[in-house]
């Protein structure tokens, strides 16, 4: 019973031709897989309608190229990589898309190469790592909200070399100027900061006390998106 459930259909060397019935069977399970997966992924993300769909039917379009070269995976993977000269038009993808991505990918090739058993554990035990992974909010810092962004606008005749150190010093584990560029026809200067604060509760004091040393002139404070955006 466990050697059927997770054979092979085409485990035959007879096997020249896939007949429609295991076309369909495979299509339809590589279509519930996709389905599952997007459901998984879908729990506690934020994602669009559009790639919900691809990651649906990716495991499917996988699973007809694979067996449309009759099974021959080194064939298939080339058929299928010819689909990366494809340029989209979209933003760039997050690491969690892109395992995902592969995770539908992977799930498409073994139910076209006919082993479903496999491919349904996989996407089973795969899916439901990630959903516990997304439920217990694994990777995610619990110092996240000390990594923050400061831009600050002084005139152009403010030397600022050093001026907020003793500020960022007092307020802050740990800074770095990161980008100093010229604003309003060149009559401001404007410094941009990544650093980590000693508190969570010290962005108002510390906001308070450069507007004292900028002329109270424009501030703000941001998530590191630096940080947050890294693969």
């Amino acid at each position: 019973m466990r050697s059927n459930l997770f054979g092979g259909l085409f485990d035959t060397s007879l096997t020249a031709v896939i007949s429609p019935g295991d076309f369909l069977l495979c299509v339809g399970s590589a279509l519930v897989i996709g389905l599952f997966l997007a459901m998984c992924y879908r729990f506690r993300s934020r994602c669009t309608r559009s790639f919900l769909a691809t990651l649906a039917l990716l495991p499917a379009v996988v699973c007809v190229v694979i067996m449309m070269v009759n099974g021959n995976v080194g064939t298939g993977v080339a058929v299928a990589g010819a689909f990366s000269l494809v340029r989209f038009r979209s933003a760039p993808g997050s690491a969690k898309e892109i395992g995902a991505i592969f995770l539908a990918m992977g799930t498409g090739l073994i139910a076209g190469m006919g082993y479903l058993g496999y491919a349904f554990l996989c996407a089973v035990v795969l899916g439901a790592v990630s959903v516990i992974y997304n439920q217990l909010d694994f990777g995610t810092e619990k110092q996240a909200a000390l990594y923050k962004t400061l831009h600050i606008t002084i005139p152009e005749d403010l030397d600022y070399t050093g001026v907020f150190d003793p500020l960022l010093t007092e307020y802050a584990s740990r800074w770095e100027l990161t980008q100093v560029k010229t604003t309003n026809m060149g009559s401001l200067f404007r410094l941009t900061y990544n650093l980590t604060l000693r508190s969570p509760d010290s962005e108002k004091p510390l906001i308070d006390k450069l507007r004292c040393r900028n002329g109270n002139l424009e501030i703000s404070i941001s998530r590191q998106e630096t940080v947050l955006g890294e693969l």
